[in-house]
């Protein structure tokens, strides 16, 4: 694989997870770690990524406030939260991890719409702000510089104290046989703790990361209630969602 078709393959990994690990990137690509290195430094230096310790990181995914310009497939998700929106009922208890789609969510619910949100994602907190009659509920503890999101044992122990009506899941990867998938170990805790705590849980995904895995798991795919793409729920890639009784929009 040339240069230019290794860093093109790195962003669009990026693009679709927010994060990527070098030893993923070297075993995928097959080249070694020092290749991979460079092209992570080099991707760096023009601002297309934030490179950290081990890989890198989406620049959208990385800001406090999004900026519309770094949202990936943005049409896309902005017709998955049109049909989110479906779900949603004033005076609900709403759980939210973090993620381009769930921002996009928050900014779209209607002025007039009573929910309480939790939630431990900074990005989210800021535009929850902006709504005039939205109650938040800040989960606490440490602050994860790469997601943006608070992690630890004291987040966990809070929102297992609570019985949510919805939970929305920015989703990293979902297939049918590995369910939910994340790269991130705390942030996995954080999302197991929100999935057994609601009484639906809805996956929101642009249909580039559907049956894709990452290594470490969220939950089954029978623990998914909703799963809602930008596709009409009739595409057959949908149908093994479906034949595991997801109710897919």
């Amino acid at each position: 694989m040339l240069k230019k078709e290794r860093q093109a393959y790195i962003m669009h990994q990026l693009n679709l997870h927010n994060k990527v690990l070098s030893v993923d990137l070297c075993s995928e690509i097959a080249v070694s770690e020092d290749t991979i290195r460079r092209d992570l430094q080099e991707l760096s230096e023009a601002g297309q990524l934030i490179k950290v310790h081990g890989g890198a990181l989406s620049m959208a995914f990385n800001e406090v406030q999004f900026s519309p310009i770094n949202v990936y497939s943005q049409a896309h998700k902005k017709l998955i939260v049109s049909k989110a929106l479906q779900l949603i009922q004033s005076g609900m208890f709403v759980l939210t991890s973090g993620g381009t789609t769930i921002l996009e969510l928050i900014r779209a619910l209607p002025p007039q719409l009573k929910l309480t949100i939790m939630t431990g994602s900074i990005p989210v907190i800021n535009a929850c702000m902006a709504h005039p009659k939205l109650d938040v509920v800040v989960i606490g503890d440490k602050l994860s510089r790469d997601s943006k999101l608070t992690v630890g044992a004291e987040a966990i122990q809070k929102i297992s104290h609570v019985n949510a009506d919805l939970c929305f899941l920015g989703t990293n990867a979902i297939d049918t046989q590995h369910g939910l998938t994340d790269n991130d170990w705390e942030v996995v805790q954080i999302k197991k703790a929100m999935v057994s705590s609601a009484s639906k849980v809805i996956c929101m995904t642009i249909s580039e990361k559907l049956q894709t895995y990452q290594p470490i798991s969220v939950c089954k795919i029978e623990k998914i209630d909703y799963l809602i793409t930008e596709l009409d729920p009739s595409d057959k890639t949908l149908a093994p969602f479906k034949q595991a009784g997801v109710t897919v929009m």
